[in-house]
């Protein structure tokens, strides 16, 4: 941050208006223009077109793969990803690429426990291609899933990846064979429980010896491709992205954010075995179509589809050529980007910075308090003082964003609104508002000096704390702490009404604008407006950062009293006033312009679960406040429906009655039953009666307790949890002629009691269901048209 270097010397310096306004003018141009050419880099590419060069990624011809793949919905176990699979394999073979299908049982990546509360599996039949290298050190794994979620055709997520890597892998075999292996993974059942990816990373000859993984997926529809999560050890891997990658969006924050989250992509299947490393990107824009019916080829960017190719084909050809066994550098890079590049150095420096940055600014409000400059008083309240509005400007934001949904309460439902633009500059016109609020009423009482110091002060502070806890994301404030430090003691070093002040004012200033500006912009589609407040904080020490340089504009009263005191202060809250209006205007034209329609539906929830056995019916929601058309189907308080449908978790429902549709469970049958000892064990056939996407079995914990199982084939963990269906387990696209499960257990009682479950999607048939008009849609989750229906053996 740049406060000190100006502000130190803002009375004297330039004590003459038309000077004083020419060095302002001059300052925050220059700051405009560094901030315009900073989010201009962050553009993606222009779409090649179909005729481009044969060695090109060209998004034209990926896109008439991503027609293909995402032209109706096709999730895992059903006859249109069946459909989707042959295609991606003809395609892979008419390239010459020795190509297959691993076809097997896999468990959830890590043996995660699902919401479900049991073990996942699901079979799975990954496409897998190879491109042989004419001397390799290891391989190069590219890797996109290739199903869809159960309500939408996915042309972003995750058609871009695969066609992607369609058009790469044309595009290598268009060109002389690089060093390495190349392999090709396009998964199965990424959306169900990444368990493609597992079965790969865990089983698949090709996968043995580990190697580099560029996983490529898309969380919305629009954006620049980041780089937003490396394996560990990653500042060999960084140096690649940088060096190689055409357009390198990436940030070491991005990455300690992500970690910190309990978010999972097939990326995350490879790193849970030995010998992966790699880079997993996405773009992330247009969030609100995720998961849902719209997300279909025509809401593409193909700028982004572009972006995502060519970083794709260059650090495929760049870890084609490389020796795989240097990836590991031992320790990890910081990184973010600049016009033009990728800075990066290694991760602990973070420390030694964020150190040397708060003893810049101890020696700096050493210095301006031995000069006369500010007092030990007002360095102590301008660093109290400098806090709030690093609290204030978050919470604004949370509690306009609270306000806003409370006046459409269909966000709630949504990762991003729609037309998010509107909401996004009226949180950073908040955040505005509240920096030039706090520093026109603190101003003149606590001396700008003092101001500038202590926000410095917290700036290196912060840096100290990330630099222990999120090393990947200290720069933000160390590198804005030190430059403005390092201004502040040139400002003091030279002729006080010499240009030199002015100078490193805004070098520093520009600094600030090239760190932490990209992350204020790439922090809204990453989390959200329900996490706005986040974009807030950044925006504010970013604000604290150009302070300096927005005081040259700052009328000076001097040393006079009266009526030009009183107007320099009106004038000075001017800009608060200004942000204040622009925010609610913002927010204002924000609800005008996007409303729910046939374009842009509201979204809903809606569930439907049948007990087979009792003949009772249920509609379930998990929207917290029902909107109107939910509202039709349920009602009262949320309830638990954790006892007759254990998959759905303890999470409340909201939940209404529902006609039986006759439809039936699926059956269980005993294919051994022996005893010995105390120990029973139970060989069980779970078939499903209809075509479904996952069927689901539970033992009751007051009946038995299971000690081990096996699911077609496959060993388990027995993780019980509590309630009364204590052990379970789900299976993602069974076969048609059903899964085999064996279980030893504990008999309790008599008979053990086991809860049978399957589940397909689509409600149309379903008695009394009323079809959503146009402009309501459908939620972005996995349970979203679910159809359940269970039922209870005792055997």
């Amino acid at each position: 941050m740049a406060a000190a270097a100006l502000v130190l010397a803002s009375d004297r310096t330039l004590a003459r208006p038309r000077r004083r306004l020419a060095a302002a003018v001059a300052a925050l141009v220059a700051l405009v223009a560094v901030g315009a050419v900073t989010l201009v880099d962050l553009r993606t590419p222009a779409p090649r077109p179909a005729d481009a060069p044969p060695g090109e990624f060209s998004a034209a011809r990926a896109y008439d793969q991503v027609r293909v793949i995402a032209a109706r919905t096709h999730v895992a176990g059903s006859p249109a990803n069946d459909q989707v699979r042959e295609h991606l394999v003809g395609v892979l073979r008419g390239l010459g690429l020795e190509t297959g299908v691993q076809d097997t049982v896999a468990p959830e990546a890590g043996q995660l426990s699902g919401a479900a509360g049991g073990a996942t599996l699901a079979r799975v039949r990954n496409v897998v291609a190879r491109l042989p290298g004419t001397d390799p050190t290891g391989k190069v794994f590219l890797v996109a899933h290739y199903d869809s979620v159960q309500v939408g055709p996915g042309g972003n997520d995750d058609a871009a990846g695969t066609s992607a890597i369609l058009e790469v892998a044309r595009a290598l075999t268009a060109a002389p064979r690089p060093r390495n292996d190349v392999v090709f993974v396009l998964t199965d059942a990424e959306e169900a429980c990444l368990c493609g990816a597992s079965a790969f990373a865990s089983t698949h000859p090709l996968a043995a010896d580990g190697g580099v993984v560029l996983n490529l997926e898309a969380r919305g529809s629009t954006g620049p491709v980041i780089m937003f999560e490396t394996s560990e050890r990653n500042a060999a891997l960084v140096d690649a992205f940088g060096r190689a990658a055409p357009h390198p969006v990436g940030t070491s924050f991005a990455v300690e954010i992500y970690r910190a989250l309990p978010n999972d992509t097939d990326f995350t299947a490879f790193l849970d075995e030995a010998g992966f490393v790699g880079l997993n990107s996405a773009y992330i824009d247009g969030g609100a179509i995720y998961h849902t019916p719209l997300d279909t080829p025509a809401a593409m960017d193909r700028a982004s589809l572009q972006h995502h190719g060519d970083n794709a084909l260059a650090l495929a050809r760049e870890f084609g050529r490389v020796d795989l066994a240097t990836l590991d550098a031992g320790h990890d890079a910081t990184y973010f980007p600049v016009p033009g590049g990728l800075v990066r150095y290694p991760g602990w420096l973070a420390l030694p910075l964020a150190l040397l940055a708060l003893a810049g600014v101890v020696a700096l409000g050493w210095l301006a308090r031995r000069r006369g400059r500010v007092t030990a008083g007002r360095l102590a309240a301008g660093f109290g003082l400098a806090l709030v509005p690093l609290v204030v400007a978050p919470v604004g934001a949370t509690l306009l964003w609270a306000g806003i949904t409370a006046a459409r309460p269909g966000y709630a439902e949504l990762l991003d609104p729609y037309r998010p633009t509107w909401y996004r500059l009226a949180v950073l016109a908040l955040a505005a508002a509240v920096l030039f609020a706090w520093y026109a009423l603190t101003r003149r009482r606590v001396g700008p000096a003092a101001l500038a110091i202590g926000a410095l002060g917290w700036l290196a502070l912060l840096g100290v704390l990330f630099a222990a806890l999120v090393p990947g994301g200290a720069y933000l404030v160390t590198l804005p702490a030190l430059a403005g430090a390092l201004a502040g003691l040139v400002a003091l070093a030279t002729r006080i009404d010499g240009p030199w002040p002015v100078v490193a004012v805004t070098l520093a200033g520009a600094v600030a604008v090239v760190v932490l500006l990209p992350t204020v912009v790439l922090l809204f589609p990453a989390l959200g407006m329900a996490m706005g407040g986040v974009a807030a904080l950044v925006a504010v020490l970013l604000g604290l950062a150009a302070l300096p340089v927005v005081d040259l504009l700052h009328p000076q009263a001097g040393g006079q009293r009266g009526m030009v005191a009183l107007r320099a202060r009106r004038l000075g809250a001017l800009p608060a006033a200004a942000a204040t209006l622009a925010a609610a205007v913002f927010a204002g034209v924000g609800l005008t312009v996007d409303r729910f329609d046939a374009a842009h539906p509201a979204p809903t929830h809606l569930m439907y679960a049948l007990d087979a056995g009792t003949g009772q019916a249920r509609w379930l929601s998990h929207e917290a406040e029902p909107q109107a058309w939910t509202d039709g189907y349920v009602d009262g308080d949320p309830v638990s429906v954790a006892d007759e449908f254990p998959v759905f978790g303890d999470e409340k429902l909201l939940a209404g009655p529902a006609r039986a549709a006759g439809l039936p469970a699926p059956r269980l049958d005993v294919l051994a039953d022996t005893t010995a000892g105390a120990e029973r064990m139970l060989r069980l056939r779970l078939t499903p009666q209809r075509p479904v996407r996952l069927a689901a079995l539970h033992v009751d914990s007051g009946t038995a307790t299971v000690l081990r199982a096996e699911v077609a084939g496959r060993s388990v963990p027995v993780e019980p949890r509590e309630g009364r269906w204590g052990f379970g387990v789900v299976f993602h696209a069974p076969p048609a002629e059903g899964i085999e499960v064996t279980l030893t257990v504990t008999p309790k009682a008599g008979q053990v009691a086991f809860r049978a479950m399957d589940a397909s999607d689509g409600l149309d048939s379903v008695p009394g269901f009323r079809p959503r008009p146009p402009d309501v849609g459908i939620v972005g989750s996995h349970s979203s048209e679910m159809l359940a229906v269970a039922r209870t053996y005792p055997l």
